[in-house]
């Protein structure tokens, strides 16, 4: 074999190499994306419906309800134009409340309702933990 056609060969061989290493990176991110949405979204049919999803919004005030002696709540998530209602077993974040903002993470099963897998609170911008909340009030 000529050195040219040696060269050739090693040229393919790593464009192959490379070229199959981005595919398995690339698929690799697409499994693992999540996409977000709103309620008013996964009722015009945006959800996709054989994976995992989150939705956001805020919970409704009075919709909240928790079997007794389990951890399996359920309430209602809107976005002020549409609401889903929602399932989750499991302990709730320390800042969920009713009217306070929300992420799901979950899928919807045959009757329509979204199980939650996860449940995250979101607190407002204006956020800050109490020890430096105290050290700015106190040089006011």
């Amino acid at each position: 074999m000529l050195p040219r056609h040696r060269r050739f060969l090693g040229i393919c061989l790593v464009l192959l190499t490379v070229g199959l290493a981005s595919f398995f990176i690339l698929k690799s991110f697409q499994d693992n994306l999540l996409y977000y949405l709103t309620p008013s979204e996964v009722i015009a049919g945006k959800a996709p419906e054989d994976r995992e999803f989150r939705i956001g919004g805020l919970v409704v005030t009075g919709s909240f309800f928790r079997q007794t002696g389990s951890l399996t709540s359920q309430f209602v998530l809107t976005d002020g134009s549409a609401s889903i209602e929602v399932s989750y077993k499991g302990i709730l974040p320390d800042l969920f409340r009713e009217g306070q903002g929300i992420i799901a993470r979950g899928k919807f099963n045959s009757a329509n309702l979204f199980i939650a897998s996860e449940v995250l609170a979101k607190h407002d911008e204006n956020y800050m933990p109490p020890e430096i909340h105290a050290m700015e009030t106190s040089l006011e």
